[in-house]
Formats: structure tokens, sequence, C-alpha cells
């Protein structure tokens, strides 16, 4: 279950922003996460209200985008999106491609007073 220590990662930088930004209450918080990631919302919003217990993250609501996978052929320069997870161009068939989204995990935004 990587959910709860990327939860705790992500924990520490919305609290830390929320300091920085003298707030007394975090209201919000808007999360980025690429498909590759694999991270299951329900579980990660788990873990992420579980670490900001007793703190002044606590009951902020968690909202969750997925980006979907990007890949580049690296032999036509087809721009594709992944589907039935199958990483080849869906142009030429090559399987010599770059990830250009869907590995992304970053807090967004934090909302609070």
């Amino acid at each position: 279950m990587h959910e709860l220590k990327i939860a705790e990662e992500l924990a520490s930088v919305v609290i830390e922003a929320a300091k920085k930004e003298n707030l007394s209450r975090v209201t919000e918080v808007n999360i980025s996460f690429g498909e590759l990631v694999q991270i299951v919302p329900d579980i990660f919003r788990f873990a992420f209200s579980e670490t900001v217990r007793d703190t002044l993250a606590e009951n902020a609501n968690v909202n969750i985008e997925i980006i979907q996978v990007r890949m580049r052929c690296i032999d036509c320069g087809n721009d594709f999106r992944v589907t039935n997870n199958e990483f080849s161009c869906d142009s030429c068939g090559s399987a010599d491609i770059d990830i250009t989204e869907g590995r992304e995990l970053f807090v967004k935004s934090i909302e609070g007073e």
C-alpha cells in the first residue's frame, strides 16, 4: 500500500505550505496523480486523513485529478494516449517511445483560512 507513504509525504508538503501562508486551517487539497503512479483514490484519501489527524489540515476535502498516460514515438514523432495498456505507437507500431504524461505526483493547490 504505497498510498500511505505518498500521503505522508504530500501531507508534509501541505502542512508546510499552509504554515508558510499563515493559514489556521486547510479546507481543500487538490492533488494530481499520473495513471502510472497507480493510486487508489479512496485508499489515498483515507491514508491522507489519518496522516493529517490533529493538524491544521484535519478534515480538509481532498480532490484528486488522474492524469492519463501520454506517449511520444521516437521513430515517427506521433503523440498519443495509451489505451488498453498498449505501450506502442498507435501510428507506426514502434515500441521505442517516451512517456510525456502520466507519472505526475504533486499538490496542485491548497485552500484554507
